[in-house]
């Protein structure tokens, strides 16, 4: 199964760097058409990286070296030339390039690191998204820092209601804040992790999503999964594992993607087990410096009570807990469309 996936993400990408090249050479060959000039300037182009070509083959020493300065001069010059051609006529100079979806890996999946091939983030972002079957990632394109609206947060304060001197407006405002400077640092060992806390609709879930869009954006790798979800997987990956090598690929990711997101801490099924298997995800990606995010609707003394001394000294030790509060946002959603 795990290889099956693998091999349909390769062709997926195949078909679409070709979809990308042959529209490349369309917009060429209009181009042929409509300007004649074009044609002279892309005929000499082709015309000096052919000789450039030869050159490498048939000469030797100091005249080699001075033949091959010449042509790329000269290449360089057409190259020029045609972008200038472009932008006179109102394109872009890149008009001719093939439009990658990636410009890191231009849509093969691979980049080179060191001399050394290894798989592209979006490559491997797809893997995850597979095969975990993302639904808690389809909602990135509505809930994103860019759709982040704080007109459903009261800019009064209540300090008896809500236990801060904040208004909630004030409040969301500096978790934002945060989430983008987490965002911005990801791969800082010093950058903790973060632990959001509070009452349903008060937008956990989506700061979440948030972050996962941005930090994906910027070509890191994200698996978003509730923790209930997770915990079962675990402990389905320990036992059958080692014979099936999907859940054994699933299980690493747990540990190799750039940030996990768990969702609704504390509504999992307790036993030692899933104490184990939490405080192994949460160690181990510390001392990997892989970032988490761990939301929940518990507050610290309810989580303390649920979970082990271990897996609370490294929540307080090595993440920003966040507080959110105010009035529950999807309620207020929905009166308004009402």
């Amino acid at each position: 199964m795990y290889q099956t996936v693998f091999r349909q993400i390769q062709r997926e990408y195949e078909i679409k760097r070709n979809k990308a090249i042959e529209d490349s050479e369309k917009r060429k060959k209009d181009l042929r058409m409509l300007y004649p000039e074009y044609t002279v300037l892309e005929e000499n182009l082709n015309n000096f990286a052919i000789e450039q070509a030869k050159a490498l083959i048939t000469k030797g020493g100091i005249d080699k070296q001075v033949v091959e300065e010449n042509l790329e001069t000269k290449i360089k010059e057409l190259n020029s030339a045609i972008e200038k051609f472009l932008v006179t006529r109102g394109m872009s100079k890149d008009y001719l390039k093939p439009r990658y979806e990636c410009r890191k890996c231009n849509d093969t999946g691979v980049m080179q690191i060191d001399g050394i091939d290894k798989k592209c983030s979006c490559f491997v972002q797809k893997l995850v998204n597979i095969t975990y079957k993302q639904s808690n990632m389809l909602k990135l394109k509505e809930e994103n820092f860019n759709t982040f609206d704080t007109c459903f947060f009261s800019n009064v304060p209540n300090k008896e209601k809500y236990g801060s001197d904040k208004s909630p407006l004030e409040n969301i405002e500096n978790i934002k804040k945060i989430a983008i400077d987490f965002c911005n640092n990801i791969e800082n060992p010093n950058q903790k992790s973060l632990l959001l806390i509070g009452n349903t609709g008060t937008g956990k879930t989506f700061m979440s999503n948030a972050i996962a869009d941005r930090v994906i954006s910027k070509g890191y790798t994200v698996l978003y999964q509730t923790a209930p979800v997770l915990m079962d997987m675990m402990l389905d990956s320990k036992i059958r594992g080692n014979k099936e090598e999907e859940l054994r690929g699933k299980y690493e990711q747990i540990f190799d993607v750039d940030l996990l997101i768990i969702d609704d801490l504390g509504t999992e099924t307790l036993n030692s087990m899933k104490f184990t298997e939490l405080f192994n995800i949460i160690n181990t990606r510390l001392l990997k410096n892989k970032k988490t995010i761990i939301s929940t609707n518990l507050v610290l003394p309810e989580l303390a009570e649920q979970y082990d001394a271990r897996v609370m000294s490294r929540l307080i030790g090595n993440y920003i807990i966040c507080k959110f509060f105010g009035e529950d946002i999807r309620l207020k959603k929905k009166m308004m469309e009402k």
